[in-house]
């Protein structure tokens, strides 16, 4: 066993699978048309199409959201049921045809078992793959997306996070990724760094006392008097590498304003309605 897949074994990384991934790399071409490729990704969504097949939807490293056909997955017996699981992580080789991918056979590193034998983790992590499936392009780079939610989805299983927590992390950075996440380093009217002690949702983002004592905002409902760990945590959820995200923990009067800010901020920029959002706030407070 060399270097690479002990380190992934040990960490459970997505980084140190994919560097395990790279030096073996050659095998196959993942480029070509008519051939089998090799990708490495997670199941986001699976359908079912006709009495036995499934249609699986991945996110992977190599070319981004992707959709594939996997046959006879609906089978008892066959090679590709866990192939065709949502939260499942690992090869995919599939045959490139002209128009679609089919899944020929998987070797799957993790199941994320955890996640899916605990029902609060289940919901949290089944909202975080319709997420990632509403962000992510096809034949886009999508390896920072990919680490987010492989990291995510460990943190769910951590007794020492609030899934709260996790829940507003994995939304922010996924918004930070593509480009969507709202400006808390400078005031939107002025530019000033200092002194950010407001968030205004319809502004995206933070204003600095002096503009807002020049310019109340009416819009009471989309404005937070920022707490100063708010802002903070704010901040370095966007600026922070994937794999340093989940080292903290906030107070309850931070975490209250981090998903209320949220709930607002994605209510005005989100143009979609998340089911599993609404299962999830059904079922679980917060």
């Amino acid at each position: 066993m060399d270097e690479a897949w002990s380190n992934f074994m040990i960490t459970g990384r997505v980084t140190d699978y994919l560097k395990y991934k790279e030096s073996h790399e050659g095998s196959f071409d993942t480029t070509g048309r008519g051939q089998n490729i090799v990708v490495t990704g997670m199941v986001l969504k699976v359908m079912p199409i006709g009495d036995y097949d499934r249609r699986i939807t991945l996110l992977t490293k190599e070319r981004g959201k992707i959709t594939a056909f996997a046959k006879g997955a609906r089978r008892p017996n066959s090679a590709l049921v866990a192939a065709a699981t949502p939260f499942s992580f690992g090869e995919f080789e599939m045959f490139e045809g002209r128009s679609s991918y089919t899944v020929v056979r998987a070797s799957i590193q993790n199941y994320f078992r955890e996640v899916q034998e605990e029902l609060e983790a289940t919901y949290y992590g089944c909202y975080f793959l319709e997420f990632a499936d509403y962000y992510c392009q096809e034949n886009n780079d999508e390896r920072e997306m990919l680490k987010l939610l492989y990291q995510s989805l460990r943190a769910l299983t951590s007794a020492a996070y609030d899934k709260r927590l996790v829940r507003f992390i994995f939304e922010l950075k996924a918004m930070a990724v593509n480009g969507e996440a709202p400006n808390v380093f400078s005031c939107v009217r002025c530019g000033e760094k200092e002194n950010l002690r407001w968030f205004m949702t319809r502004r995206g983002g933070c204003i600095c006392e002096t503009c807002e004592k020049k310019d109340p905002s009416p819009e009471e409902s989309s404005r937070f008097l920022l707490e100063e760990s708010t802002l903070y945590t704010m901040q370095y959820i966007i600026s922070a590498r994937v794999e340093k995200l989940y080292t903290f923990s906030v107070s309850d009067s931070v975490l209250r304003q981090l998903l209320a800010i949220m709930k607002s901020y994605r209510a005005v920029y989100l143009d979609h309605s998340f089911q599993t959002l609404k299962m999830l706030e059904g079922l679980f407070t917060g």
